[in-house]
């Protein structure tokens, strides 16, 4: 058995109908259709496609807002984004570099934290040493 990726996140949102909004109209994220077992168990879930991988809100409670708990997004340009997410009046906290990339965070309207990353070289992966 080989664990391959990252097949979805799950955030927890107060209101489902502005946090749909903030995904697709702001990140630009494809809605897609939840389950049809979900809709006949009253679930109150949206999911939206984000390459290969998808990200789901919950509507919930549950939702701790000065958390480091984080998902990244990956972009081709941090600086158009960064640009992108100031003419939409969200706030943008830049934060420690790492080398050969370009990345801040921002937070959606349930202050779920959101790394928005460049990576303009590739990072090495390298394995830890075990002692």
């Amino acid at each position: 058995m080989q664990f391959s990726q990252i097949q979805h996140c799950s955030l927890v949102v107060q209101d489902l109908e502005r946090a749909a909004a903030f995904y697709r109209d702001v990140l630009g994220l494809t809605e897609i259709e939840i389950p049809a077992t979900f809709r006949t168990r009253g679930l109150k879930v949206r999911w939206f496609r984000l390459g290969n991988q998808q990200v789901h809100i919950l509507l919930g409670t549950e939702n701790l807002p000065d958390t480091q708990h984080h998902m990244a997004l990956q972009v081709d340009d941090a600086k158009s984004a960064r640009a992108w997410m100031k003419e939409k009046d969200i706030n943008i906290k830049e934060t420690i570099p790492i080398p050969g990339a370009d990345r801040f965070f921002i937070r959606d309207p349930d202050h779920n934290l959101i790394e928005i990353i460049e990576w303009q070289e590739t990072y090495p992966n390298t394995p830890v040493a075990r002692m």
